[in-house]
C-alpha cells in the first residue's frame, strides 16, 4: 500500500462529479474504475462502496485511502474540470477545480 503525501492525507475524503462539465473522455474511469463509471447517456458518475452508480445530481461516495491517489489524479488530469474531492467534515476541495 503506498502512502499518500498530500491535501487530505488521512482524512475521510468524498468525490463527487459535476456532469454539467463532464466530457465524457473516460480518464477517471481508466484512473480509478472502482469509484468511477460511464454510463449510457456518456457521462462519468461515481459509484458506492457496493458498486451502485450514483446518478442523482451531486451524488458524492467515500474516497478509499488505498485509491486516494487514483482519484487525485483523475481530478487533476479530468479535461471537464468536473470531480470534486473534498473533505467530509468540512466540505473544502483538496483535489478537483475549487482545490486552493
Amino acid at each position: 500500500m503506498q502512502e499518500e503525501a498530500g491535501p487530505g492525507a488521512g482524512e475521510a475524503l468524498e468525490v463527487w462529479i459535476d456532469q454539467d462539465l463532464c466530457t465524457g473522455d473516460g480518464i477517471c474511469v481508466q484512473y480509478a474504475p472502482e469509484v468511477f463509471e460511464l454510463d449510457i447517456d456518456g457521462l462519468a458518475y461515481v459509484k458506492s462502496a457496493d458498486d451502485e452508480l450514483l446518478q442523482q445530481p451531486g451524488a458524492t461516495t467515500p474516497v478509499p485511502l488505498p485509491l486516494l491517489r487514483d482519484v487525485a489524479d483523475s481530478a487533476k488530469e479530468c479535461p471537464g474540470d468536473c470531480i470534486h474531492v473534498r473533505r467530509v467534515a468540512d466540505r473544502v476541495e483538496v483535489y478537483g477545480p475549487e482545490a486552493s
